[in-house]
């Protein structure tokens, strides 16, 4: 998920700085647009330093025109792209932008572009926030739907005491996840999850592999962290950009996955089996290119370790999802495949639908569970079944007590 942060010029502008950092660990993607006037406090550099992201500062060049097309719309962009626009600190001034639609910078206009959730944190002297103008203006952005994180009391810069002082960075935070519907039920937990397709080397140039893009894994990581997981994300060979708070090993064969899930195993209370795991290898590996000739090549193939095997035989009192990617008998295929390595979830798919399975962003999933529970979903997208999935190992564990 996507948080655009907004930031206007007041005191309070360098606590956002902090508010990057929780949103990261919360597993969002963080882009900062910044206020003429914010910048008379912070620095750009330092919200790129620590967002990773191109912070934005002004809707025109120097020359007071687009720089290129691109530029001329980037505004719609972000909008379309935001989950949520979080404005803070929001000073008196940017409110009564707000308020009244005046769209005369980047972050205004960005304001008014967007059909996402806002959330806004005032900050500013405790006569201004007390103004009836501000308090009007505040009432009319409710009125618009904008959800309003209260100012703290207290000690303010200017001298004086009283409301105004910038919301903690952590109430902050909790508004954020109120507003987007994010649950905090998996805070006790630590989540292990392969992701990927494993690769086994036929020569110096060749591998086995499949098909697997690792999304659903990304999917399962991201979501668990949202619900306020520890992650451990085992990977394969991928193109994805890892969750920011995820702890990554990277590995590339089934050997190597083995290894790391059995040194994270100990830790984990969930583990989430997503990886598409090579089931045969070379029984032999040249050490150099097998040149083509005239004839056909002959491949003698040995199994690979069944992880997920190994991970249900070790389980203890650990919650075990596995994945059935079938062609054919997609139900009855996964529901042996549950009772066979006492799992406890198993999430079924037959990757010859369109829209599931490999190199798309939507799965369709039948999910079973081991206490009988079957569970037909429409097509969606990856990260809304995670969600779907993890729903049932939060019941799962609440029923173990």
């Amino acid at each position: 998920m996507k948080i655009v942060l907004g930031v206007s010029g007041c005191i309070a502008a360098y606590k956002a700085a902090e508010l990057v950092r929780l949103l990261q660990q919360e597993g969002f993607a963080v882009q900062v647009v910044m206020t003429a006037h914010a910048q008379e406090f912070v620095r750009p550099l330092t919200f790129a330093a620590l967002s990773g992201q191109k912070v934005i500062t002004e809707m025109f060049d120097q020359g007071g025109a687009p720089a290129n097309i691109d530029a001329a719309i980037e505004h719609i962009a972000v909008a379309q792209e935001a989950e949520a626009l979080l404005i803070a600190p929001a000073t008196a001034n940017l409110l009564a932008k707000l308020a009244h639609g005046i769209a005369d910078d980047f972050l205004t206009t960005l304001y008014v572009a967007t059909k996402a959730p806002v959330i806004v944190a005032p900050a500013m002297n405790v006569s201004m926030w007390e103004h009836p103008t501000v308090q009007a203006n505040l009432a009319r952005l409710r009125q618009c739907g904008v959800a309003v994180v209260e100012p703290d009391e207290g000690y303010l810069a200017c001298g004086m005491t009283g409301p105004g002082r910038l919301a903690s960075s952590e109430a902050i935070l909790a508004k954020v996840r109120a507003v987007l519907g994010l649950r905090r039920d998996m805070a006790e937990e630590t989540v292990l999850v392969t992701a990927g397709p494993t690769c086994e080397d036929i020569d110096p140039v060749r591998t086995l592999t499949n098909r697997s893009s690792g999304r659903m894994g990304y999917a399962m990581a991201e979501a668990a962290l949202r619900r306020g997981a520890r992650v451990i994300l085992v990977s394969g060979p991928t193109g994805l950009e890892p969750p920011a708070a995820a702890r990554v090993e990277r590995v590339r064969t089934t050997e190597e996955m083995r290894q790391a899930v059995k040194a994270h195993l100990e830790e984990s209370s969930v583990v989430v089996k997503a990886a598409a795991v090579v089931d045969f290898r070379p029984a032999r590996v040249e050490k150099q290119k097998i040149k083509r000739s005239g004839g056909g090549l002959k491949l003698e193939l040995a199994p690979t370790p069944d992880l997920l095997e190994e991970i249900a035989a070790a389980k203890g009192n650990r919650l075990v999802v596995g994945f059935a990617a079938e062609t054919e008998n997609v139900v009855e295929n996964a529901r042996a495949k549950l009772n066979a390595k006492r799992l406890d979830v198993v999430v079924a798919n037959d990757v010859t639908q369109n829209g599931a399975g490999f190199d798309v962003e939507t799965n369709i999933v039948t999910i079973l569970t081991r206490d009988g529970q079957e569970i037909s979903l429409p097509k969606m997208s990856k990260g809304a079944v995670a969600h779907r999935i993890l729903d049932e190992v939060v019941r799962l564990r609440s029923a173990r007590g």
